[in-house]
């Protein structure tokens, strides 16, 4: 019996970037009416195609890289430990959109995933943290977010999304 991922370099690339077999969940999501106040934590929310969450303030571009911002569920008590603190870091607190959990989102770079039943997001880049970390979570916050600040997304379809809604890769595109 062969392996299944001798082959090419891309067709290996291809295949191990879809085996991804695991689903992901909503966990949190909060938006910011107002800029530099606290985040709003929502159970449901309206996703708006090629936008941003209803109701938040953020101002994006059409065809944006930085539509909507997700951060890994699991780095939320990783955050916290760097900074010497043993319950996990409030959501809202490192002001990203989505909190995900069950999947590594640093793989989901350049891909597609589908949030619940409608919502189409294209992972763009990783969401650096900045110096807002340091008034948010004290000193070290900076540093404690590098490596965790989470991803920044495109919303390719829109739709309603809620709490508990799965997260869902879907198949990457071969490569020409």
């Amino acid at each position: 019996m062969a392996f299944p991922f001798f082959g090419d370099d891309k067709s290996v690339v291809t295949r191990l970037l879809n085996t991804l077999p695991q689903e992901g969940r909503v966990e949190w999501i909060g938006i910011r009416p107002v800029r530099r106040e606290p985040l709003v934590s929502l159970s449901e929310v309206e996703v708006l195609t090629d936008a941003r969450l209803q109701g938040d303030h953020a101002r994006v571009k059409p065809g944006g890289k930085r539509q909507i911002t997700l951060v890994q569920h699991e780095h939320l008590a990783s955050v916290a430990g760097f900074l010497g603190q043993s319950s996990p870091i409030d959501p809202g607190r490192l002001r990203r959109n989505l909190v995900i959990s069950g999947l590594n989102l640093l793989a989901l770079k350049n891909r597609r995933v589908r949030l619940g039943d409608e919502v189409i997001l294209e992972i763009t880049g990783e969401c650096h943290p900045c110096s807002r970390m340091e008034e948010e979570l004290g000193p070290g916050g900076y540093n404690a977010m590098r490596g965790h600040g989470g991803l920044t997304a495109r919303i390719v379809q829109g739709g309603r999304l809620r709490v508990g809604d799965a997260v869902q890769v879907l198949p990457a595109e071969p490569t020409p």
